[in-house]
């Protein structure tokens, strides 16, 4: 296995153990699911374990036991079902709470991962004890086989990869994307896990934002903590043509703004929108621009490019203002932990009243 050099003296580095969570919930996802399983397999820092956590699916959770069978004897591959109520976070949770890896990685259940992805992971986080958390980049899988003309790089978010605007190489953010991230396991003992009410719930309206709040909390447990992301982690994401289509792109900008508004009401608006008021006074202006340019020097889809970025920004804007609107004055009801090792996992909890709101 190669790595990094060893030391003077011969003795080889020592890497860490990763537990691999993927959390699934739809058999109509089998092939990506198997590709998934597969490009964690092949990692050339071998994962300690993957852990596919089924999100309230019995006929997927017996299917994915029976197939796994084999790996699973070998103690490669287990299969468990969401000990939480229904939805992603608390799907992670169920992850977290079985995981034995010092670092626990998290891989969307429609992407793969390149041969070096957990050893980027590892060798950034180093000896520095103070890295709390490594996230890569996500690199977009068009099921048209390319970019629809008028989507922004901007906005690539929408479809759960690494957008325009974020900064290259290894840097310290906010916050890292949760589809491509690794978290010390000792991260979710001091700041507890995913909130649940909050994030993705199956084919439920599209949220997010549930690592945003996760790192902000975690960053305000551990003053000195230091999150990163490291370009050189790269997994990629398919990305199906329903996601391809404008009704889709307003209808997540607009759910992001709903889940903004929810982070903000918990964690504060400066630390919750920091990221994003940078974002819409500094990329999207110049993304708008860009795109008016093509379209003057006759470049297909700079107007429609130009056009997608200012819809995306008022819809989320509005989406946060409802959300801030339907919260206003009562408590921001949702649960985040703690999380038991070798439990079910946090969030047990109701959902609340915002889950009912939106």
């Amino acid at each position: 296995m190669t790595g990094r050099p060893a030391p003077p003296g011969g003795t080889p580095p020592r890497h860490r153990p990763f537990t691999v969570v993927i959390c699934v919930y739809a058999e109509e996802r089998w092939e990506d699911i198997l590709a998934a399983v597969d490009s964690v397999a092949g990692q050339s820092l071998p994962a300690l374990e993957t852990l596919l956590v089924v999100d309230h699916n019995p006929s997927l959770l017996a299917r994915l036991t029976a197939h796994l069978a084999e790996r699973a004897a070998r103690g490669e591959v287990r299969v468990l079902a969401n000990a939480g109520p229904r939805g992603l976070s608390a799907g992670r949770n169920t992850g977290i709470a079985a995981a034995r890896g010092a670092c626990v990685a998290f891989l969307d259940d429609d992407a793969v991962a390149e041969r070096d992805w957990l050893r980027r992971f590892d060798e950034a986080y180093g000896d520095d004890p103070r890295i709390l958390a490594v996230g890569g980049r996500t690199v977009p899988a068009w099921a048209s086989g390319r970019r629809p003309g008028w989507f922004p790089e901007e906005f690539d978010w929408v479809v759960g990869c690494t957008y325009r605007g974020l900064p290259e190489g290894l840097v310290r953010v906010r916050n890292v994307l949760g589809g491509n991230a690794s978290f010390r396991r000792t991260a979710f003992d001091t700041a507890g896990g995913f909130a649940t009410g909050i994030g993705r719930d199956g084919d439920r309206r599209p949220l997010g934002c549930e690592e945003t709040e996760l790192c902000i909390r975690l960053t305000e447990a551990v003053p000195d903590a230091v999150l990163l992301i490291d370009d050189r982690a790269v997994i990629h994401h398919r990305v199906p043509a329903a996601r391809e289509r404008f009704g889709y792109f307003r209808t997540r900008t607009y759910a992001e703004g709903l889940s903004k508004a929810l982070v903000a009401r918990s964690v504060g608006a400066d630390k919750g929108l920091a990221s994003e008021r940078r974002h819409t006074t500094r990329v999207l202006p110049a993304g708008v621009a860009r795109g008016l340019r093509d379209a003057v020097r006759g470049r297909p889809g700079g107007l429609g490019r130009a056009g997608a970025i200012a819809a995306g920004t008022v819809l989320a804007a509005a989406g946060y203002l409802v959300g801030r609107f339907r919260t206003r004055g009562g408590e921001v009801a949702f649960a985040s932990g703690p999380i038991e090792r070798g439990g079910s996992g946090a969030g047990e909890e109701s959902r609340g009243r915002w889950e009912a709101a939106v």
